[in-house]
């Protein structure tokens, strides 16, 4: 059995119910307290008062906290998955490859580099259809941030929170990220595979070449993105939304970052694949997809989840049962309650 929320967004609204707690307690021991005190002596004015219980408003307000958790519940959509289904479709295995290093945040590109790239990247996964994809950022090293994935709103959630603080050591290895996309495509899918790196070139470390050659050989295509301008950018520093500062070197020195285009067009030559040189109109995402619109897509397995039963009207019929309990407690014409000596405050 799978479970998932049909609508995951609406599960943050459960985080109005700490909120009604500290409401509540805010008036209860608080609020009323020293309002009643106002009055006179709080023995005496509950004396006065024998049918208020504050024992019973404390369960209307939790009946009321749990009936707001049924229909938040509710609303996110329950569901459970009864039976496992292998669904068959054609596709690629294609992994992108991102420099996050500091000199991505050069803003030669609008708005950075490394923004721009996250844009093209996002729009990029929403013309796909059926291919498998996944994301390995790098500066001074190669990590894995998606492994390959079908699961496309998963990716561009996770593209939209890379940083260049993911990795604190700072570099281009390019030839790290080529070696880890290799270990990362699926070796038993003899379908095309399609490595795409985005990167200024700067700074590059390792032998990327090489890395390159042993990709190919392994029916992997390489195609390069180059971000950034051959005229170069300094780089921002910014606090609190404002500008502070430009990245220094050592001697306090402002950096100016620039564009390496001939790494990458080397990569790209030896990969089988095209380089394409990003502008603040196109970053050559879009050419990439048509250059692998004609490439062998065979058929790919994915086990799923399916059948899935909508469990919401349960947690509706909760809802529903706890608010007609509430009612009835807000009724005066109901006694039975007030014979019930737990529910009377001593």
């Amino acid at each position: 059995m799978f479970f998932r929320f049909a609508h995951k967004e609406y599960i943050y609204l459960l985080i109005i119910v700490p909120v009604l707690i500290i409401l509540m307690y805010i008036y209860y021991e608080i609020y009323r307290k020293k309002t009643l005190k106002k009055l006179g002596e709080l023995n005496l004015i509950e004396k006065l008062m024998p049918d208020f219980s504050i024992i019973i408003s404390r369960i209307k307000f939790l009946l009321i906290l749990m009936i707001i958790i049924s229909l938040i519940i509710a609303m996110a959509g329950p569901q459970y998955g009864k039976k496992l289904k292998e669904i068959k479709r054609k596709g690629l295995e294609i992994i992108i490859a991102l420099d996050i290093s500091n000199s991505m945040k050069a803003e030669d590109i609008k708005p950075s580099r490394l923004e721009r790239a996250k844009q093209a990247i996002i729009k990029f996964i929403d013309e796909l259809d059926g291919d498998n994809i996944g994301i390995i950022v790098f500066a001074g090293d190669a990590y894995v941030q998606v492994p390959l994935t079908i699961d496309y709103n998963a990716i561009k959630m996770f593209v939209n929170q890379i940083n260049s603080e993911i990795i604190t050591q700072q570099g281009t290895a390019i030839a790290s990220a080529i070696e880890l996309a290799q270990k990362s495509f699926t070796p038993s899918i003899e379908n095309d595979k399609v490595l795409i790196i985005i990167s200024d070139g700067e700074n590059h470390e390792g032998n990327a070449l090489e890395a390159a050659k042993n990709a190919v050989q392994k029916g992997i295509k390489i195609f390069c993105i180059g971000m950034g301008t051959i005229e170069g950018s300094t780089i921002p520093i910014y606090s609190g939304g404002k500008q502070v500062d430009f990245f220094r070197d050592k001697e306090g020195h402002v950096v100016v970052t620039r564009l390496n285009p001939q790494i990458l067009i080397d990569i790209a030559s030896i990969g089988k694949g095209k380089y394409y040189q990003a502008t603040n109109r196109s970053t050559g995402m879009e050419k990439i997809l048509k250059d692998i619109s004609d490439l062998n897509r065979k058929t790919i397995e994915t086990k799923v989840y399916s059948e899935y039963e909508e469990q919401f009207p349960f947690f509706l019929g909760i809802a529903l049962i706890l608010l007609i309990i509430e009612i009835l407690l807000y009724d005066k014409k109901i006694y039975l309650f007030r014979k019930i000596k737990f529910l009377k405050k001593p």
